[in-house]
This record gives C-alpha cells, structure tokens and sequence, in this order.
C-alpha cells in the first residue's frame, strides 16, 4: 500500500525584497519596495510597507509621494541578482527531500511522503533556518497532504510568523476544518476572480463549503479543475509534483521601452533581442516553433495617437534558430510598422511548440541543419560560460537606447566581477 503524499510549499518572504537586504543589511527591518519593468508598478514589498497600506501594483508615480514621506527604499528590478539568488535557495532545498518542484523563482514543492515518523514541524523549521543560513533569504513553509492545503499551510504560516514560526501543518482535520472554516474561496489556489464570482453565486464563499461539495456539481461550472480542488481540499491527493516540469505551450516575450520610440530601426532591435532570449528558452527545452505573432503598440495611458497592432506567420518549417526567427520577425514588424506613432511597447509569441525529434520536413523550406544546431548549441554555451549577451547578433544592436528605465538598480553582486561587494 502506497504511503499517504504529503507536500510542502516553501515560499520565499518578499523574496525581490529579501534578496535585496542580503546585501543591504542596514534595511533590516525597514521598508523596502521592488518596481516592475520601467519602474513602473510596485512588484514586491515588504511588510513594513503593507502595514503603510501601500498597495502591491500600484503605479509609482501615484505612491511617490507616500514612500517618500515614509522613507521607503525603493530598488528597480534586477533579475540577474533575483534568478541566481532563487537558483541558491532551490539547491539548498534539493538537499531536504526525494523529489521537489520548482515552482516559480521564489516558491517549491518538496516531498515529504514516507517521512511520517519525524516531526515535520521541527524538520520545516531547520529547513528555514538552513536556507536563511546559506542565502539569508527567509522563507515560510506550509505542510499538506494535498499541494492545495500546503498552499492554505503556507498562508496561515506567513499571517502570523511570529505565532507559527513560519510553519504550519495541515495534516490533521480536525485542525484543516477549523483553517478552512475561516479561508474564503477566493483565496484558494487555482480560484480565480471569475471563479469565486461562480461559486458565491452559489452560496459557496469558505474553502470548508467548497470542501464538502460535491465535485460532480462543481465541475459542471468550473469544469474538471474544479472538481480536482474539491478533493485536494478533503485531502485526496490529484495534483502530483511536477519534477520534471512541463513542456511549454508558447513562449511570449515582451518589455515597454524607457522612453517612446519612433523608428523602424530600434523596433527592430528590440524585435532582435525578444527573438533572442525566446529561441534560448526555445532550446533549454528542446523545443522548436511553428508560428510567429509580432506585435507593436502604443502608450494607451497618453493622451498622444493610438496604434496597436499585430501580424503573424505559420512558419514551414518549425525552427529554435535565432538568425531565421529574426528574418521571420523583421518581415512581420515591416508589414505593420506605422510612421510618426510613439511607441511605448513591442514584443513577439512562439505558437505551436513542440519537440525537435518531433519535426515534420517540408518539401519547399529548408530545416535546421546539423551546421544550425551546432552554431546555436555553441552561442548558448558562450553565452551561459561568460555571462549572458557575451555573443549576439548584430541585429541586437550595441548601445539599445530604447532599453527600460532602472534608475535604482541594484549592483548584480553574485554574477559580475566588477559588482562584487568591497569590503573595506
């Protein structure tokens, strides 16, 4: 008989914020917020800044004046520093359990089936003060015997760390009941707004209520998902762990530009380097695509002419190589490129993914050859050696003055020789 699963989610607190005191010690304690892309929205922030009542979102410019007054740090993004500092904290976390899930850069699911005879408590609780040791990043963890209630676990954990010492176990029910008792619906995760709008349209507002419904019901309006977490929350495992990751389903990249941009040129390099970083995800994977959607776009929040629009191609032969993906772009962008627009966004969408071994020839293109694959095997293995964009394409260009605004960007003290801390 199989052991019952039971998970645990590990969730970095503030993590943006978190990595950024790591080499910030004198803001321990203080407020502290991470913008978007742009500096446009706040992205991250401490809890000194939600006790503030500052929103996560909201746009900076209509906070300034409150940071200001409350002398809140402010740090632009600076996601070199962010991914290998998130690459730390999974690699101290791999050494806890048989198997683990990378959820997103600041959260993972570890197994903890079979490991019953210990107290998973304390063990959560070492696992915390190890990772706070080895990265200095703090972190709170929610334990399940279904991924849904470790994710309820790690809400309770983070609402009052001083009460939970940033664990809380969920296993018993008597326990899990009175949690979910008191946990609305919309809050659950995989509940969506529009979802909870369904489910309070039928009376349904706790996680206990959606808990002791029946799953046939609820999947007639929130479909088979639904009807998963109905079980997850009695604690009938659905969802495994995903240790291997799945296959993408398209890869989208985009980024709003620091100042307006108007000519066809520098569109063209910010096409460029979007194809870039799109075919490199394309290759981690072993991925190649069949369709392109280029897109361009103006400020909507200006009172300046509109422009938005979009072209696409089905490619006839899929493909992960950079130099043709950039030619198939630049035939796009030319057929919707408008002059005297100022444009404030552009970006592309991969569609139709699948893997190289799975590649359909066609008579009248010409598919990646051995020549192909090895030319990007070994730009990527430059690039991943000496740092990434050490090797591009000349269409990427050299000075990108159309780059996004990061005022207040952090050195990138764990990834440049030139960054490094001084001690003095």
């Amino acid at each position: 008989m199989n052991p019952q699963p039971i998970f645990a989610l590990v969730d970095c607190n503030s993590f943006y914020c978190s990595c950024e005191r790591v080499f910030r010690p004198d803001l321990l304690n203080k407020p502290i917020v991470v913008l978007s892309n742009n500096d446009g929205c706040i992205v991250a922030r401490t809890d000194e800044v939600k006790a503030l009542n500052i929103p996560s979102w909201a746009p900076y410019f209509k906070v300034k004046d409150q940071i200001k007054k409350h002398n809140v740090t402010v740090f632009s993004s600076n996601y070199t520093l962010y991914g290998d500092m998130s690459g730390r904290v999974m690699k101290t976390l791999s050494q806890f359990a048989p198997e683990m899930e990378v959820y997103s850069i600041d959260e993972a699911f570890l197994s903890f089936t079979g490991m019953k005879n210990l107290n998973l408590t304390e063990y959560s609780k070492n696992i915390r003060r190890t990772v706070l040791q080895n990265t200095g990043i703090p972190t709170c963890i929610g334990i399940g015997p279904t991924k849904v209630l470790a994710k309820i676990a790690n809400r309770v954990a983070k609402k009052d760390k001083t009460k939970t010492e940033g664990v809380f176990d969920l296993c018993d029910t008597k326990l899990r009941d009175h949690v979910l008792k008191n946990f609305p619906v919309e809050d659950i995760w995989g509940i969506g707004k529009q979802s909870a709008k369904k489910l309070y349209e039928h009376n349904i507002k706790t996680a206990w209520q959606l808990k002791n419904s029946d799953p046939s019901h609820i999947q007639k309006f929130l479909t088979v998902a639904g009807a998963r977490i109905v079980k997850e929350l009695d604690g009938i495992s659905c969802l495994d762990l995903g240790t291997d990751g799945e296959d993408r389903k398209q890869v989208i990249s985009s980024r709003s530009f620091g100042r307006p941009v108007t000519a066809l040129s520098e569109l063209e390099e910010s096409i460029a380097n979007h194809v870039t970083s799109s075919c490199e995800k394309l290759r981690k994977q072993d991925l190649k695509c069949k369709n392109m959607i280029v897109f361009i776009q103006t400020d909507p929040f200006k009172n300046t002419s509109q422009y938005h629009k979009s072209a696409s191609m089905d490619l006839l032969s899929s493909t992960s190589a950079t130099p043709k993906l950039i030619k198939h772009a630049f035939s796009l962008l030319k057929t919707i490129y408008q002059k005297d627009y100022n444009y404030k966004k552009c970006g592309i969408i991969l569609n139709g993914l699948h893997k190289s071994t799975s590649q359909q020839m066609d008579f009248f293109d010409r598919h990646d050859s051995i020549v192909d694959d090895h030319l990007m095997k070994t730009i990527d293995a430059i690039n991943s050696f000496h740092g990434k964009g050490s090797v591009k394409f000349a269409a990427c260009g050299i000075d990108q003055f159309w780059k996004m605004l990061s005022e207040m960007k952090s050195p990138c003290y764990t990834t440049r020789w030139s960054e490094l801390l001084r001690v003095k």
